[in-house]
């Protein structure tokens, strides 16, 4: 075993309660970090679904014509405005309608298809073309009325519920990125404050060593490799106590989300994406390690 490594260890025995302490707190930090990541990750799913389902359905006239509907199908197809165009026939609105009202079968008793307007449906790329999207499919021939899915009131409200969506979009994405950063911060300081402690300790260890002629490296080592395992044991833990609750709640999670996926389906799914968090931690918590120990060990040369 290299020797810095084992004095490193021994040093960890020595003080196994700050030890702890110091593992405790990265650990519940990572634990923090790794449910933000996976709230940011979910968040941006359910808001990418959205944004990108169904959100403008175009009615159809009874009089319109296969050809015709096929000429505007292909040209919503080919605005790359709009994406997942869908023709719905009568047929199939009455086959939602019946689906939608399975539990009151009286209520489909007395309807038919010839009730239900034909309807193209589709998504748009983003909210933000929905206004003009809908102003230009009201002017085709074969449209009778646009409705908008995204809207809870009419369509004056449109521009207001498309603001609403953009602006719930960014305070998570920032909100997100700010508190990332905080902890972040946090986790370095608190490495700085334990590591420190640890260096007062040993202050006239170090004395020792610097009057024997030891380099400024051979010193720093035991302390750096101490504070990379610390960091190394916290990301471990805090990732592993989240993967563990991930998995536990996640049939849960998808059979009440349904559709709309917020976290991956499959096991292996998940591990591939706690996967990619983990080598985000694993290169954040050495970062930190690394530069709290220098700092740590420049401030307890320089206070001698």
């Amino acid at each position: 075993m290299n020797i810095h490594v084992k004095t490193a260890i021994d040093y960890i025995r020595r003080t196994p309660f700050q030890a702890l302490a110091a593992t405790f707190v990265l650990a519940i930090t990572f634990f923090v970090i790794s449910v933000l990541s996976i709230l940011v990750y979910s968040s941006g799913k359910l808001l990418k679904h959205f944004e990108t389902r169904p959100q403008v359905i175009a009615f159809l006239i009874d009089e319109s014509t296969p050809e015709q509907v096929a000429v505007l199908q292909s040209r919503l197809s080919n605005d790359s405005r709009i994406i997942n165009v869908n023709y719905v026939t009568k047929e199939q609105a009455l086959a939602i309608y019946k689906e939608a009202t399975a539990d009151n079968p009286l209520l489909s008793e007395l309807v038919s298809p010839s009730i239900f307007p034909a309807s193209l449906e589709f998504s748009l790329s983003d909210l933000s073309f929905a206004k003009a999207v809908i102003d230009e499919t009201k002017k085709e021939a074969i449209v009778d009325s646009v409705g908008f899915t995204a809207s809870l009131g009419t369509e004056n409200s449109l521009g207001d519920v498309v603001e609403r969506l953009r602006q719930l979009t960014f305070y998570i994405r920032v909100g997100g990125g700010v508190l990332a950063i905080v902890l972040a911060g946090t986790s370095f300081l608190v490495l700085v404050v334990i590591i420190g402690m640890r260096m007062t300790t040993r202050r006239g260890e170090v004395e020792i060593l610097d009057l024997i002629g030891a380099t400024p490296g051979f010193i720093r080592s035991p302390i750096i490799i101490e504070a990379c395992l610390y960091a190394l044991a916290g990301v471990f833990i805090g990732w592993l106590v989240t993967l563990l609750l991930t998995l536990y709640a996640t049939p849960s999670l998808v059979a009440y989300f349904g559709e709309i996926p917020i976290l991956p389906k499959t096991t292996g799914g998940i591990l591939g994406l706690f996967g990619i968090i983990l080598g985000f931690e694993i290169f954040a918590g050495l970062a930190l390690a690394l530069l709290g120990s220098m700092i740590a060990v420049s401030r307890v040369r320089a206070g001698r």
